[in-house]
C-alpha cells in the first residue's frame, strides 16, 4: 500500500504570475485588512479623477480609462509594500529573518542562500551578498555580542580580496542597525565600486574558497537549529 506523502510547498518562481499576485493579496487580506481598503480607495480614487478630468478636456472614456490603469499602479505598489511589511511582521525574531530579506536583491546580486557564519554559542548568524558596492557581510544579532563574528570574517575576505570592498552591516531594530524590512533599499543605494563582471568572479572566488574552514552543512535551516544549554547558563 503506498504511503502518502506530505505535500511539498510550492516555489514562488515556479507559480504563474497571476498565481503570485493572488496568494500575495489573500495573505495580505488576512495579515492586514486595512491594506485592501487603502487599495481600492486609490483603484476608484484615480478612475474618478480620470474621468472627471476627461470631462473638463473633453474625452471623459480615454482619460477615465488612464486614471484607472494608474489607479491599478498605484494599488499594486501599495499591496507590495503592505504585503512586505507583513511578511516581515509574521516573522518576527526567528533565526534566519535576515537571509529571508536578502533573497530580494535582484539586477546583479548574488546571495549566499546559507548563513557564511555561525555562532554555535549564541546561534548569531552573518549573511553575504555580492554586488557592485562590493561584498556586504550583514549580520543577524545584537551588535555588540555578533561585531566579533562579523569582524572576523571582515578580516578573512579582506585578505582574499584585498581590492574588493568589504561593508558590514548590522541588521536589526537597536541602535546603528538596518531594520530589515529596509536592507534591502539601503544595499541597493550603495555607490557601484566594481562592475557587473568583477561581482561574477568575486563571487565564484569567495565559494572556490569557502571549503578552507569549517562549512555550514548544506540544507541546515537556521530557522530550526536548536539553542546550546550552555549559551543558555551563560557559558
Amino acid at each position: 500500500m503506498a504511503r502518502n506523502t506530505p505535500s511539498q510547498p510550492v516555489d514562488p518562481e515556479e507559480m504563474g504570475r497571476f498565481a503570485q499576485f493572488r496568494a500575495v493579496f489573500t495573505m495580505l487580506r488576512k495579515a492586514d485588512p486595512a491594506a485592501v481598503v487603502w487599495m481600492l480607495l486609490a483603484l476608484v480614487g484615480f478612475t474618478v479623477a480620470g474621468v472627471g478630468i476627461g470631462t473638463l478636456v473633453g474625452h471623459p472614456i480615454y482619460v477615465g480609462i488612464l486614471g484607472f490603469m494608474v489607479g491599478i499602479l498605484v494599488a499594486i505598489i501599495i499591496m507590495g509594500r503592505r504585503a512586505e511589511r507583513a511578511a516581515y511582521t509574521q516573522l518576527g525574531d526567528r533565526k534566519g529573518v535576515v537571509g529571508y530579506a536578502l533573497k530580494g536583491l535582484r539586477r546583479g546580486w548574488n546571495v549566499e542562500e546559507q548563513p557564511v557564519a555561525v555562532d554555535p554559542r549564541t546561534q548569531d548568524l552573518l549573511f553575504r551578498a555580492v554586488g557592485r558596492p562590493g561584498v556586504v557581510l550583514v549580520s543577524e544579532g545584537p551588535t555588540p555580542r555578533v561585531n566579533k563574528l562579523a569582524e572576523n570574517e571582515r578580516k578573512r575576505t579582506a585578505r582574499l580580496l584585498p581590492d574588493v570592498p568589504v561593508i558590514v552591516i548590522h541588521a536589526g531594530d537597536g541602535d546603528g542597525q538596518v531594520p530589515v524590512q529596509k536592507l534591502v533599499r539601503h544595499l541597493m543605494r550603495k555607490r557601484p565600486v566594481i562592475s557587473k563582471q568583477e561581482v561574477s568572479e568575486v563571487s565564484k572566488r569567495l565559494r572556490a574558497l569557502g571549503a578552507a574552514r569549517l562549512p555550514i552543512p548544506k540544507g541546515v535551516d537556521p530557522m530550526r537549529m536548536r539553542p546550546d544549554r550552555r549559551a543558555t547558563k551563560g557559558r
